[in-house]
C-alpha cells in the first residue's frame, strides 16, 4: 500500500467524526450493551464479516494479543455468542465462529446504527451526502474494513452474501 503525507485538517475532521461514530456505535448496542462491551462487539463483527477465524488471526484483526483475544472469547462463549472448536486442518489451532445468537446481536445493532446514522445524514443537504459516502468508503477501504455487502450470509460459509439478506446490516 502506498503511503502519503497526512493532512492534519483531515486527521482533525476524522478524529471529531470518530467521537460521533463511537457514540452511535455505543447507542446502537441497545440492551446488548449491558452484556456486551464495544471490544466484544467488534470481535462479533469481525467473525460475522470474515467468517470463522483462528484465534491468532482474530487477535491480529482486533489488534490485541492472543491471550487477550482468548479471554474475550471465553466471555463470548459463556454468553453463547460465539463457539470455539479445533480447526479441521490443524487440530492444534483453535478456531472461533459466531453463533446465530451472536449474529442476531450484530444484526440488531447494525439496524439501530443504520437508523441513527440516517438521522444524522438527514440534517445535511442531500447534495453533500454522496461526497461523505465516497470519502468514508475510501477511509474504510484504507483501514481494511469489509463492506457489509461482502459479508458471508452464514458465518460458517465464506461466500459473500451479495445485496440481499445479510447485506441489509450495513
Amino acid at each position: 500500500m502506498e503511503e502519503h503525507l497526512v493532512d492534519e485538517a483531515a486527521v482533525d475532521a476524522v478524529l471529531t467524526a470518530s467521537r460521533t461514530l463511537v457514540a452511535v456505535a455505543t447507542m446502537s448496542l441497545g440492551a446488548a450493551a449491558e452484556d456486551t462491551t464495544i471490544a466484544q462487539y467488534r470481535a462479533l463483527v469481525v467473525l460475522a464479516s470474515r467468517g470463522p477465524q483462528r484465534m491468532v488471526d482474530l487477535a491480529a484483526a482486533l489488534g490485541v494479543t492472543p491471550s487477550t483475544a482468548g479471554r474475550m472469547c471465553d466471555r463470548l462463549v459463556r454468553k453463547g455468542l460465539i463457539r470455539r472448536q479445533r480447526a479441521r486442518a490443524d487440530r492444534r489451532a483453535v478456531q472461533v465462529s459466531i453463533t446465530p445468537a451472536g449474529r442476531q446481536v450484530v444484526d440488531q445493532a447494525t439496524a439501530r446504527r443504520r437508523a441513527l446514522i440516517a438521522g444524522i445524514l438527514r440534517k445535511l443537504p442531500p447534495r453533500q451526502q454522496p461526497a461523505i459516502a465516497k470519502a468514508l468508503q475510501a477511509f474504510a477501504r484504507a483501514a481494511g474494513e469489509i463492506p457489509d455487502s461482502q459479508w458471508p450470509a452464514d458465518p460458517a460459509d465464506p461466500q459473500p452474501a451479495g445485496r440481499g439478506g445479510a447485506a441489509a446490516r450495513s
